[in-house]
């Protein structure tokens, strides 16, 4: 079979740089524009590997993947595509695809996948029962950085390896766990999300692993926990950094063993679970300091998907936005628009919070502007920050100034001046936002970035249903 190649690319240029690539690496080329035509290269000749365009002058070269793969299933197909989404993406795998590329590529890893995949002619890829279609994922951006995380979902979705996403706080790590488990073959199963941040370090294990009865004072019941109720499906550990060495111990047994053994209790529970963590800080700094066990770090850190900071992606802004814009939509909020100069003056900015700064702020302009289509200038009076290398937020300032006066005046003990603090600002908060919204909870939960059940909640636990 030698090395011979066949390429499906209706666009002269890149064909030609392709080929001549290929050929410098001692491969036969074969050449051709269409479908047809290919499907007629192939009738007779065993090609391998073959690169195929998605859009082709008389059809979609994914949609007819099939065909090719039919006649000659050992075959790597590597799909090029200038659709470059993560439903692209996901279709190409599903297809059966070897590799997928979004166009503009760089044409030294091409050529590499091409040559791996010519040595290992022969080894299927396999073929995934995902929907994308179905999937309805908020993963936007057609970026080069998103790219390449795209290309990484897809190649952990026929498997259980343990995957570790990283990246800034407000990237979109529990998006990128979502879509492992509804694109993979456990999306029949639960998902089941826990953040270690938001968990006092006393209650992790019991939260993770359960409880018998008894275990503990206050244990009057067993309790089921996270690992139990993600069996058959996916367990996401988000900011796993935070979680205490005791119970890094206990993960790590779990991971290795595939079973737990509740808090208090004897017997080994055998389970079926994918593990999927997240992160916003650096290992080195915490298992330098004996804060994360370093075999642990190399247990979850099998397949690492690294998200990119927004700032890294502004070109993704329009596509965000709208998207922003259709959710502000179903949240029952008013129908607006940004014109030119605003996305323009969005691409201008640092985003320390990322995509999840993004998120915010669209809906602020949302429910802020009495105009459907909201410009720079409008913009300017919404924006909480200065655009890139801006000097520090005055409501920072006055907000550190309000802590200080609160530590000084109130002089909470030590250990508890979290909670003392959330106790002294929330209610006012909620009182000043829910006055801001004239009471509206859908527009005050928007503006400040969390689910309206939880604000309901939160207004019903400090007795301000009224407001």
């Amino acid at each position: 079979m030698g090395k011979s190649v066949l390429l499906v690319e209706d666009d002269r240029s890149i064909s030609q740089v392709i080929m001549a690539a290929l050929e410098a690496e001692g491969c036969a080329v074969d050449h051709c524009t269409s479908i047809a035509r290919r499907n007629a290269l192939i009738a007779n000749k065993r090609y391998a590997a073959i690169l195929t365009d998605v859009m082709l002058e008389d059809g979609d070269g994914i949609a007819t993947l099939d065909a090719v793969l039919d006649r000659h299933p050992d075959t790597p197909v590597i799909v090029l595509s200038a659709q470059n989404t993560l439903d692209t993406a996901v279709r190409a795998s599903e297809a059966g695809a070897y590799e997928y590329f979004p166009k503009p590529f760089d044409l030294d890893e091409l050529i590499r996948a091409v040559l791996q995949a010519v040595a290992r002619s022969g080894d299927t890829s396999g073929s995934l029962d995902a929907d994308p279609a179905d999937s309805g994922l908020p993963l936007v951006g057609r970026s080069a950085p998103m790219q390449t995380v795209y290309r990484m979902i897809t190649r952990v979705l026929r498997n259980d390896l343990s995957v570790l996403i990283l990246g800034e706080s407000g990237t979109g790590k529990e998006l990128v766990a979502e879509a492992i488990h509804q694109l993979g073959h456990r999306k029949q199963g639960p998902f089941v999300a826990v953040n270690m941040a938001a968990i006092p370090a006393e209650l992790i294990e019991s939260e993770l692993f359960g409880h018998e009865k008894g275990a503990f004072t206050g244990a009057v019941t067993q309790s089921i926990g996270k690992f139990e109720q993600a069996h058959g499906g996916t367990l996401f550990l988000d900011e796993i950094g935070d979680m205490p060495m005791q119970a890094q111990t206990r993960l790590l047994r779990t991971l290795q063993t595939g079973r737990i053994t509740r808090v208090g209790g004897h017997r080994e529970i055998e389970l079926d679970v994918r593990f999927l963590a997240a992160t916003n800080k650096p290992f080195g700094p915490l298992i330098e300091a004996g804060l994360f066990r370093e075999d642990l770090y190399y247990r979850i850190n099998v397949v690492p998907i690294e998200l990119p900071p927004l700032r890294e992606r502004l070109s993704d802004i329009p596509a965000l936005v709208d998207h922003f814009l259709a959710l502000a939509v179903q949240e029952g909020l008013p129908r607006r628009s940004f014109d030119d100069s605003a996305i323009a003056a969005m691409q201008r900015r640092n985003w320390r919070g990322n995509v999840r700064e993004l998120r915010n702020l669209v809906f602020r302009s949302v429910i802020m502007s009495r105009d459907d289509l909201i410009t720079s200038e409008a913009l300017g009076g919404i924006f909480d920050e200065p655009a890139l290398g801006g000097e520090t937020r005055r409501e920072e300032s006055d907000f550190g100034q309000a802590v200080n006066r609160f530590l000084l005046t109130e002089r909470p003990e030590p250990g508890a001046v979290y909670e003392c603090a959330l106790a002294a600002f929330e209610i006012p908060l909620l009182q000043s936002i829910m006055r801001q919204c004239d009471g509206n909870q859908v527009k005050a939960a928007a503006m400040l970035g969390i689910n309206r059940n939880t604000l309901r909640k939160k207004l019903v636990e400090h007795g301000l249903g009224a407001l």
